[in-house]
This record gives C-alpha cells, structure tokens and sequence, in this order.
C-alpha cells in the first residue's frame, strides 16, 4: 500500500516524541489523534482502506466478515454527559466531524511547516494544526478484524488554541520596556 497524506486536522493527544504504552496490544507506541473538520476530504484514505480490505478478505465485499472495526469515527461519540445531565466533548471535538486514532511502533518524524525539525516538544500540542502520512493496513487478530492506519510523519501547518485552559506566553505577555525605554537588554547590560 503507497503512503497517503491526509488533510489537515487538528492534533488531539499526541504523543509523539516518546512513546506510551498501549492497553489494548501491550506494547510502545507513538500515537496522536487526528480530528478532521466536518468538510474534509477523506475519500483518498477511504479509498485506501478499502482497497486494503479487499487484499485481506476478498474483492466482494458481502463475503467480509462481519463486525469490521472501522477506523473513521465520529467525534461525536466521545461525548459524556456531566452530572446535570448535559452532554459536552472534549476540547476541539464536534459532533459529525471525523476522528482517526493513528499509532506507529517507530518514532515519527516531527517538522514544522518551513520542514525544520520540531525538538521542542511543547511546539507540537493538541490544539496546533498538522497534516499526517500513514499507511493502511487490514487486520485479523484474536478476533478483531478491521482496517486501521500506520502513522509515518507529521507536518505541524500552523499554531491553535491548546487544548484545555493553557496559553502561549505571547498571549499572555507583551514585551516590557527597560531603563533606556526598548525592549531589548545586552547580556552585557544584564549583571551590572
């Protein structure tokens, strides 16, 4: 299966630079969830998996079996009713746009959108925006059967609201003027 890249979505949860241990298989994994708008085009990555289902189960698709887990998920489902009864999602989340949950065992590679490396884990978050390239693949483990996708890289495209009540600095500062007036210091002016 040749690599796709998907559109743009907003990074829910990632965790990208160091990996974290998966309940459900047991082992590492880097991981990030992808949380499309209600307009994206997701027909490239559809396509995909079923063209890899088709591989693992045959082309009729009336024969595969039943149950498949399917990976494009509303994120409307991540919806939890609070204690008055009302129903919120998570930041970020809206109800009729997709979700794809995307994992890798290797480490993805992580650039910013002028294709410099990203070090500084605090500069890739859930909130920012990034596009992705992964790969489909069908399984049929333990009873578990569907279609899912391998994350490879990912391109963060531009900055976003963090998820949750946190800021960036330059939202909550402004530079501050020094003796002179400017707002710059020399370190040579620093220890005086």
């Amino acid at each position: 299966m040749s690599k796709l890249i998907t559109p743009e979505f907003r990074v829910a949860f990632p965790s990208v630079f160091r990996a974290k241990r998966n309940d459900l298989s047991g082992k590492d994994e880097f991981s990030v969830v992808a949380l499309f708008k209600k307009d994206a085009d997701l027909s490239a990555l559809k396509d995909a998996a079923r063209e890899v289902l088709a591989k693992k189960f045959g082309e009729d698709n009336l024969k595969w079996p039943k149950n498949l887990r399917n990976p494009f998920r509303d994120q409307g489902d991540r919806a939890k009713v609070n204690d008055e009864g009302v129903e919120t999602l998570p930041s970020g989340y809206e109800k009729g746009a997709t979700y794809l949950n995307l994992r890798s065992q290797q480490r993805p590679g992580v650039v910013a959108s002028d294709m410099q490396e990203i070090i500084d884990e605090a500069d890739f978050y859930g909130g920012c925006w990034a596009r992705a390239t992964l790969t489909a693949f069908a399984y049929d483990k333990a009873g578990n059967r569907g279609v899912s996708f391998g994350l490879g890289n990912l391109q963060k495209l531009r900055d976003g609201d963090h998820f949750g009540n946190r800021t960036r600095p330059e939202q909550d500062f402004t530079a501050v003027a020094d003796a002179t007036g400017t707002a710059e210091q020399s370190s040579d002016d620093l220890f005086k």
